[in-house]
């Protein structure tokens, strides 16, 4: 009998938490041939979104995906996405939730890929390590409209450790 991932299960208790405690729970995602989300908001293969009640529209997450319709631009699209590609689950107010490595995407097994995927649990977000998530309550992502994806500048972008604490302030450049 094949081993029963633990993923899909822990990804809706995430869920169910965030919404409990009046969070707004995000999902980040490793994007690929399998998944069906709007590509003008990928950042380096990853994308941010917004899955709380009031951003999305018939939610579901089985054990083999997470689908939903979200407005992106004033736009509905649906959105797919394979258990698989999911890096992380978390709550935008406060970053806490769980981070996943991604050692292969769906599209990558459906290939004939080995099927391995470890699972990797972290308190929180902010000491996740190598992902677009570290920095997202830097982004302001409060003023994200309804179902558009909040996307963090990745470790990539310069050698700046991210910034600590404090809520993210708002500077006007003229």
């Amino acid at each position: 009998m094949p081993d029963i991932s633990t993923k899909p299960y822990m990804l809706r208790a995430i869920y169910e938490w965030c919404t409990d405690s009046g969070f707004t729970p995000y999902l980040a995602v490793k994007v690929d041939a399998a998944t069906t989300v709007p590509m003008e908001y990928v950042k380096k293969g990853e994308i941010v979104l917004n899955i709380s009640f009031g951003a999305t529209s018939g939610l579901k997450m089985d054990n083999d995906a997470v689908q939903f319709h979200a407005r992106f631009g004033g736009v509905s699209r649906e959105i797919y996405v394979p258990v698989q590609n999911v890096l992380a689950i978390y709550a935008n107010e406060n970053g806490q939730g769980m981070a996943f490595e991604v050692s292969s995407t769906a599209s990558e097994n459906a290939a004939g890929q080995p099927t391995d995927s470890p699972l990797s649990s972290v308190p929180s977000l902010a000491k996740a390590p190598a992902t677009a998530l570290s920095s997202v309550a830097d982004t302001g992502s409060e003023t994200v409209p309804t179902g558009v994806p909040a996307t963090a500048p990745s470790p990539d972008d310069n050698n700046d450790p991210p910034k600590k604490g404090g809520r993210p302030t708002l500077t006007r450049i003229k």
